[in-house]
């Protein structure tokens, strides 16, 4: 699916006529009500139920993203964004708690919601598109978060999906 790597190289609109550039720009009110982004900003090789049209993790994209660097850039960007969306950011080689974090926890950290089922797609992307060391930073950071914050609200069930996306 091309229009996966036109989208990613930010020559093309996703779905719904949206750029990358335009959806990592958009603030943590968008990212948390708009539902139909996640899908093109982290594929998967799994069919999504919520968005049908989304794009799929073919054997060529992923050899694409594999020798593209410019499109693990934009990948990485997209993470970026995503991880201050959860109160977290990307500091000297670690994903650590940001300055918005006590503000941020509270839409997916105390609680188990929409946002922890994103968090396993962007997990999955990451490994298969080429940013595994990043995949296994931003594991490790929700490892440590919980078991340092007292104020923990997801499942064990979710923390076995976050284990599994790592592969």
């Amino acid at each position: 699916m091309k229009k996966l790597i036109h989208f990613y190289l930010g020559s093309h609109p996703d779905h719904q006529g949206r750029y990358l550039s335009e959806i990592l720009e958009q603030d943590d009110t968008w990212l948390e009500v708009t539902h139909d982004y996640i899908q093109w900003l982290f594929p998967t090789k799994e069919f999504s139920r919520v968005t049908p049209n989304a794009p799929i993790i073919t054997k060529e994209i992923e050899a694409e993203f594999l020798n593209d660097e410019l499109l693990r850039g934009h990948l990485k960007a997209s993470l970026i964004r995503l991880l201050l969306f959860y109160g977290l950011e990307y500091l000297n080689g670690q994903i650590i708690k940001s300055s918005n974090w006590n503000d941020r926890k509270e839409n997916w950290f105390t609680q188990d919601t929409h946002n922890n089922l994103r968090i396993t797609r962007i997990l999955k992307s990451l490994m298969c598109l080429g940013l595994e060391a990043d995949a296994q930073l931003f594991y490790n950071c929700l490892i440590s978060l919980q078991q340092s914050e007292k104020d923990f609200g997801i499942t064990s069930l979710t923390l076995k999906y976050w284990k599994e996306a790592l592969g």
